[in-house]
């Protein structure tokens, strides 16, 4: 369940890395990956990289971006990190929480 795009040059072709936190393969966590896939490709299409976390798998992970609810997107870069809990269903909501309309 990795997405990566290649970034393709020029200040407005910042990188954004994002992790979402999942707990195996709920339809919960799901829905967010499926969320977080369509925002990305309509509001940073070639700029971004998910990395899936499967606190299943690797629990051990969930410390170091202190995940404390499932599922959680955190946006490592560009900086500061902002981390957002839920499904993303609510685009508007995702797109304020990650801060993207600033960089646009």
């Amino acid at each position: 369940m990795t997405a990566a795009k290649k970034k393709t040059g020029g200040p407005e072709d910042e990188k954004w890395l994002l992790r979402l936190y999942v707990a195996g393969q709920t339809p919960k966590c799901l829905t967010a990956f499926a969320n977080l896939k369509r925002i990305c490709e309509e509001h940073l299409a070639g700029q971004y990289q998910i990395e899936v976390i499967d606190l299943l798998v690797n629990p051990e992970l969930a410390k170091g971006d202190q995940i404390f609810a499932l599922p959680t997107l955190v946006r490592k870069l560009p900086e500061p990190v902002k981390k957002i809990i839920g499904d993303l269903s609510n685009t508007e909501k995702v797109l304020v929480g990650l801060d993207v309309r600033r960089y646009k």
